[in-house]
């Protein structure tokens, strides 16, 4: 606990008091309040019981981030049973008052078909409508669409704005999209450096698709100078988060001593775990390089590489 954790409660606890008597003769906004509080442990004991009670009675008076909220515990079965028909019932009545939030969460539902009948033209109207309001995530996923030609004639020059507005508020997922495209080149000027950053950008978020392509980037001298050894960096980033490529290519790389130091057991868990990938090729590929690898161990190599393999293969390069 640190140090202002007592006095943040104590001030919750004061607010929540403050709140309970308005809640109860009615007040929207502090139901909602009420609601957050228990959601959260705000003042409060953690109570999802609670906070559904308050919530619904918030949402029962049209309170926009209550019906939003509540719609989230359905969907997701937290503190309530999972219903998704009634989280796309909820979603709906907030994205009507205009919360882009709950008009991205009903857009994904229509695009899925979850709660309610699959309907992609549907899904990029309620996306549009959030992507019009600056919400990130409905940018992105409306370039999806854009891109694919999914529920919305193909536009790639509307799929890289949508993509655009969306990295530059720093959306790791929208980044990744637009380091792709210009990659490729496809609706911009194919841009090998561009790409590299953009991956980084996302990379550094944490985006285990971005950490492996900048990983390749690295490793084939694209964008970036050459540089076995940060790719093998890049690559352990990735396989950290369970990323069967990112697994597959460390694991390669530990094994032949290409640009970090040699490791076989490493290298042996790693490509384990990524030939159980879903993945047909690197779990192929992945396969092949681990029974290749088999016959060299030594026992004490083979027992550490059991324990890796148990462990997740976490352990980083050069441990």
């Amino acid at each position: 606990m640190t140090a202002d954790e007592p006095g943040q409660q104590a001030a919750f606890a004061a607010e929540v008091e403050r709140l309970r008597p308005l809640a109860e003769a009615g007040d929207a906004d502090a139901q909602f309040g009420l609601g957050v509080a228990y959601a959260r442990g705000h003042g409060v004991p953690h109570d999802p019981r609670e906070a559904e009670r308050w919530y619904r009675l918030a949402a029962g008076q049209g309170e926009k981030r209550a019906q939003f909220n509540l719609a989230n515990m359905y969907r997701k079965g937290a503190g309530v049973p999972q219903d998704p028909s009634e989280a796309a019932r909820l979603y709906r009545l907030a994205a009507e008052q205009g919360y882009a939030d709950a008009q991205f969460g009903l857009a994904l539902m229509r695009e899925d078909g979850i709660g309610v009948a699959q309907d992609h033209e549907e899904a990029a109207r309620w996306y549009r409508m959030a992507a019009e309001q600056g919400h990130p995530d409905a940018q992105n996923n409306l370039a999806v669409m854009y891109e694919r030609g999914r529920g919305v004639r193909q536009d790639i020059a509307e799929a890289v704005r949508l993509y655009r507005l969306a990295a530059e508020t720093g959306d790791a997922m929208a980044q990744f999209n637009l380091a792709i495209m210009h990659e490729r080149g496809e609706g911009v000027t194919q841009d090998d450096t561009e790409a590299a950053r953009l991956y980084r950008l996302a990379a550094d978020q944490g985006h285990a698709d971005a950490q492996h392509a900048l990983a390749q980037m690295y490793r084939s001298g694209r964008g970036v100078p050459q540089d076995p050894a940060e790719a093998a960096r890049w690559y352990g980033k990735a396989a950290a988060q369970g990323d069967a490529f990112g697994r597959y290519n460390l694991g390669a790389m530990l094994a032949d001593g290409d640009g970090v130091e040699r490791n076989p057991a490493l290298a042996f868990a790693l490509l384990t775990l990524a030939a159980e990938a879903d993945h047909d090729v690197v779990r192929m590929v992945a396969q092949a390089a681990r029974d290749s690898l088999a016959p060299t161990l030594t026992p004490a190599e083979r027992e550490r590489a059991e324990a890796l393999i148990r462990e997740g293969a976490r352990t980083e390069p050069g441990r």
